[in-house]
């Protein structure tokens, strides 16, 4: 136990020595939870939109004044032309182009109503696609008022639409549970191996390993102050989401912190282990990208799991970040309690179990 707390103090005094660590374990969370999710998100703006009015009506001038009233488009290029708009759809100046045949106000009122006509720039096919996406809707939208001002019965009012969980479909309260978890495997992720692989090329490691600490003791010590790092950085990131985003947990904020608790010790025992069968920095860091950045891609971060093919799918499943992405999202915005998600935490218990053993065993005490 000596020994233990020896090496625990060892461990800090290294990070509060260190001129960078301490302002990166503070001002990093801060500055990616204040930037990221203005950043990071699905919400397409500023979507360009050419307007070919070949009916001249004054339905063609309400589609027209709708578009250009909303805060996701810009009506830039208004003509009778279509290949005049094709061209700018070509040369990048407009995403998406509407064209009102001649005659279709007529045909509105003779119930039997031509189709408006809508192209979209599918380079970019996110853009392409909402931006189509938010025409549609504002193109029913001009309609609906039409139909309601000719007191016909308007479709939309026999529809009850209900969000839940997030009802405003705000794309920022989907995004700032991921951004917890990247904060967790960048920080606690990295820090450890560095740690252990910059001790080997300093070459202090090898008076600790001349000593009778045990690998479990050398482990712990490594671990346990980058988990209380860990705790200490999720507390700033939900202090950060409820003040600038009012994003506060549903559910317990107490599972929030097991899964958390259970997580770090998952990242940063699989960090160890590659540190302890690496012998350089370099090795070290590009081994952790690697790793990393299928976290990232494939553990639900930032796409769905379901959108995934089904091998995808399937690898998933040996992700420990998936597991934790289930939990965070669904305490944070559903509510769900433990029972609801004790299967994520069991895996979460399994892989902390069997990453902290391979680093008790790969690490390399010589006597």
């Amino acid at each position: 136990m000596r020994a233990f707390i020896v090496l625990l103090q060892k461990e800090f005094l290294q990070i509060r020595r260190n001129s960078f660590l301490p302002k990166l374990i503070i001002v990093f969370p801060i500055m990616v939870m204040l930037l990221m999710p203005l950043i990071m998100t699905m919400d397409v703006r500023n979507v360009n939109v050419a307007l070919v009015d070949q009916d001249q009506s004054s339905t063609s001038a309400r589609i027209a004044s709708h578009i250009n009233a909303s805060d996701y488009l810009c009506l830039s290029i208004a003509t009778t032309e279509y290949p005049e708009a094709m061209f700018a759809l070509e040369r990048g100046e407009v995403d998406v182009i509407v064209q009102v045949p001649n005659r279709f106000e007529q045909s509105l009122m003779l119930d039997s109503p031509v189709k408006i006509g809508i192209t979209a720039n599918a380079v970019n096919a996110t853009k392409g696609a909402l931006g189509m996406q938010y025409v549609v809707q504002t193109i029913a939208f001009s309609l609906s008022e039409l139909t309601e001002e000719a007191g016909r019965t308007n479709v939309s009012e026999l529809i009850s639409i209900e969000n839940r969980f997030n009802p405003t479909l705000n794309y920022r309260h989907y995004m700032i549970p991921a951004l917890m978890i990247i904060l967790f495997i960048l920080i606690c992720g990295f820090l450890p191996a560095l740690s252990i692989v910059g001790e080997k090329e300093k070459g202090t490691i090898e008076q600790i390993n001349v000593t009778p600490v045990s690998r479990l003791v050398f482990t712990l010590s490594k671990l346990i102050p980058y988990w209380i790092i860990g705790m200490f950085v999720l507390t700033i990131a939900m202090i950060v989401a409820k003040l600038v985003y009012g994003l506060s947990p549903v559910g317990n904020v107490g599972l929030i912190y097991l899964g958390a608790a259970l997580f770090i010790l998952v990242i940063s025992g699989f960090s160890l282990t590659i540190a302890n069968l690496s012998e350089t920095m370099q090795q070290t860091m590009f081994v952790m990208f690697f790793f990393i950045m299928n976290f990232m891609l494939l553990s639900g971060l930032l796409t769905p799991v379901d959108s995934m093919p089904l091998w995808a799918q399937n690898i998933t499943l040996f992700l420990p970040p998936r597991y934790f992405v289930d939990i965070l999202r669904a305490v944070y915005l559903k509510g769900a309690g433990f029972i609801d998600l004790r299967s994520s935490y069991c895996a979460l218990l399994l892989f902390a179990l069997f990453f902290n053993f391979l680093a008790i065993v790969t690490y390399k005490k010589r006597s």
